[in-house]
């Protein structure tokens, strides 16, 4: 049992001198760091750790496959060559310690190397082609990502960027994200305006603008095909717009004599009918075909050439509109439509010609569009050409037209006269084609124009450039208001100094039509004004038969004076009377002058007789003299307002010839009586058995 119990203890003193030993054996050798890391791309020569040694003792690296890269200078652990990441990024290193002889420790040292971004991006081809018909559809993918991935020996991530070298190309492609580089189609394509793009697509390890960054390129080449998009054009045609999508066809026109039946292809105008595959790259073969207008089956259609020919005669004079259809042979969806005008008309046996094969003209450069070019030969007579045709007799054919065939500088008149088209800058000599077209036979006919552009002036072109500012016409403006101004004076001036009188009488015939408040002589109201009555009334009648003497000059209190003609016009009836009483027999030639009526519409004469004037309330009702009072007629009396007014102006008239030519009568009485004939004495208390009395 005791020696049982002791064992242990024994063990243990046996053990301790072991431990001790070993003790001493791992503190013989160590490093400063087990587990160093070491970038890539290093120098030669750099020192991976330190070795610490007791005195005495050795230490060796063991043979291994990375034990190669390493040796031991002093106490310096460094490597033999340049690591590289991407070959490998660990090395494991056994350091042995001897001691006698005696190996009595090892180290095991573990190199990571450190990845530094020493490789670009590389693409598996720098430069990438891709052929794409026009009518791809839009977001379609051209280019997949595989094809245009990049790799990076340092596992970056890597970046991408699309860019243009072709203007614009980058509006039609792009790439679907800065990770994806597949290129898709952006936008429609048109082959008329690009057949070919190119683009650069950048690949980065590291954020652009970085300093560490490394980019691969690659260059990426869109080649774009025609494809079968547009329908036939024929030709000629006319672009609708400018990007020359749309062109289309004015027609044709073509001539046949009736009842002739031609043998070879009509010949149209503008040219012969054909149609091409705008799509030229593809061209593809055009069918033709009449879908209307064809009556009788006169004409036949070529299908492959489109040359029309005639079935049979044309026996009336009529024209044929053919509708004529272009299809592409491939799709019968690619068609287009156009028409050929053929008119039957009689034989024409002449073409037009030209009696001159050449015409010389002159014009001054400078001068503005559609001047007149001169005859050379006569330089004050314009230049005109002249196409006969002896199917006329005067060999004037009005279905001829004429035009310039080469030149745009001029055009020429359906008379024949040239003209300039543009304004001519500078002295040349031009010679252009002129060709004549009869419009119903479309037979043509040519000649030559040489015009002689001869040096400007200077007068004309300079007045063409000037330009006026607003402030020229502004100045311009008041000068012609100021003489516009004088101008009218003068002509007020002039009027006013011509027709005063006549502006007078207007004026003061004017103010007569208004409805004055007192129109009547109070003087003659013989009830109403106490100033002037009857007995007044048989006075001046007395005095006046009497003595012969004017009313107007016997003074009167109370009592207006007349107006001088008035005056005068009594005087005169009274000597009148008296001397028709005298010279009853008609020796005298004043008593068989007529009593003219005062309201009549015959133009007085400077000797048109002469006027009384009596008072319808002098007359005595119980006088048996017989007096006959001549009233208006109920016809004068309906008559229109316009004639009225017509009257009422040809009475103005006579009483203003009447004053011009001297007539001493003037009358203001409104009512109108013939005088019939002369009878006796007038007195103013009685009946007179005469009808000279005007009586009122």
């Amino acid at each position: 049992m005791a020696v049982s119990n002791q064992f242990p203890a024994v063990a243990l003193l046996l053990l301790l001198p072991l431990t001790q030993v070993l003790a001493q054996s791992t503190t013989e050798c160590s490093v400063e760091n087990e587990n160093p890391t070491i970038d890539e791309n290093n120098q030669l020569g750099a020192i991976v750790t330190t070795i610490t040694m007791q005195p005495g003792v050795t230490v060796t690296i063991e043979n291994s496959p990375d034990s190669g890269s390493f040796t031991i200078i002093g106490t310096e652990l460094s490597l033999t060559k340049s690591l590289d990441y991407e070959a490998e990024n660990v090395l494991l290193v056994t350091l042995l310690c001897w001691k006698g002889g005696v190996e009595v420790n090892s180290v095991n040292v573990v190199v990571e190397v450190g990845n530094l971004n020493d490789n670009s991006p590389t693409f598996k081809e720098t430069n990438i082609t891709a052929k794409i018909p026009e009518d791809t559809k839009v977001n379609t993918i051209i280019i997949p990502e595989k094809s245009v991935t990049a790799s990076d020996l340092d596992l970056d991530n890597i970046q991408y960027e699309l860019t243009a070298i072709t203007p614009e190309a980058t509006d039609y492609f792009n790439i679907q994200g800065i990770n994806n580089p597949s290129i898709y189609l952006h936008k429609t394509l048109d082959y008329e305006k690009y057949k070919f793009m190119q683009l650069i697509l950048y690949a980065r390890d590291r954020a652009p603008g970085s300093a560490d960054g490394n980019t691969a390129t690659a260059t990426i080449n869109i080649d774009i095909q025609q494809a079968d998009t547009k329908p036939p054009w024929f030709q000629p045609c006319t672009f609708l717009n400018a990007d020359k999508k749309v062109c289309i066809s004015s027609g044709y026109i073509g001539r046949v004599n009736i009842s002739e039946k031609m043998t070879e292809p009509l010949i149209l105008k503008p040219g012969p009918l054909y149609a091409i595959d705008p799509d030229y790259t593809l061209n593809e073969k055009i069918v033709y075909s009449i879908v209307d207008g064809n009556k009788d089956d006169v004409f036949l259609l070529n299908s492959d050439t489109g040359n029309i020919t005639m079935n049979k005669a044309g026996n009336t004079t009529d024209t044929f509109i053919l509708h004529v259809m272009a299809t592409q042979a491939n799709n019968a969806l690619r068609y287009s439509f156009t028409t050929v005008e053929i008119k039957v008309i009689a034989k024409n046996s002449h073409a037009p010609y030209f009696e001159n094969s050449r015409y010389t003209g002159t014009v001054s450069a400078g001068l503005a569009t559609l001047s007149l070019v001169m005859d050379s030969k006569a330089p004050s007579i314009p230049l005109k050409i002249f196409a006969a045709d002896d199917d006329f007799p005067n060999k004037l054919n009005p279905q001829i037209t004429y035009s310039i065939q080469n030149s745009s500088d001029f055009t020429v008149t359906r008379d024949g006269l040239v003209l300039t088209n543009i304004m001519l800058q500078s002295a040349a000599t031009i010679t252009v084609l002129a060709t004549a077209t009869d419009e119903e036979s479309l037979q043509e006919a040519n000649t030559v124009i040489t015009v002689e552009v001869t040096p400007s002036t200077g007068t004309k072109g300079t007045r063409a450039n000037l330009q006026y500012t607003a402030q020229d016409m502004a100045a311009l403006g008041a000068t012609l208001a100021v003489l516009l101004v004088i101008a009218l004076l003068l002509l007020g001036l002039i009027v006013s100094k011509h027709y005063a009188n006549t502006i007078k009488h207007l004026v003061g015939k004017e103010s007569d039509k208004d409805p004055p408040e007192d129109l009547s002589n109070q003087s003659y109201q013989d009830d109403e004004n106490p100033v002037w009555s009857t007995k007044d009334n048989e006075s001046l009648r007395s005095d006046t038969l009497e003595n012969g003497t004017p009313v107007g000059q016997q003074p009167s209190d109370g009592f207006l004076p007349l107006e001088p003609r008035v005056e005068s016009s009594i005087a005169t009836a009274s000597a009148a009377t008296k001397g028709g009483e005298e010279d009853k027999e008609g020796k005298d030639t004043d008593s068989n002058k007529e009593v003219k009526s005062i309201l009549t519409k015959d133009r007085k004469t400077v000797d048109d007789g002469y006027k009384a004037v009596w008072f319808k309330d002098d007359i005595d009702p119980d006088t048996k003299d017989d007096v006959v009072v001549i009233e208006d007629q109920v016809e004068e009396e309906d008559d229109s307002d316009g004639d009225g007014d017509r009257n009422e102006e040809d009475e103005d008239e006579d009483d203003e010839q009447g004053s011009q030519h001297g007539d001493p009568v003037v009358s203001f009485i409104l009512e109108r009586a013939q005088l019939q004939a002369t009878n006796g004495n007038l007195k103013p208390d009685q009946d007179a058995d005469t009808e000279d009395d005007i009586l009122l």
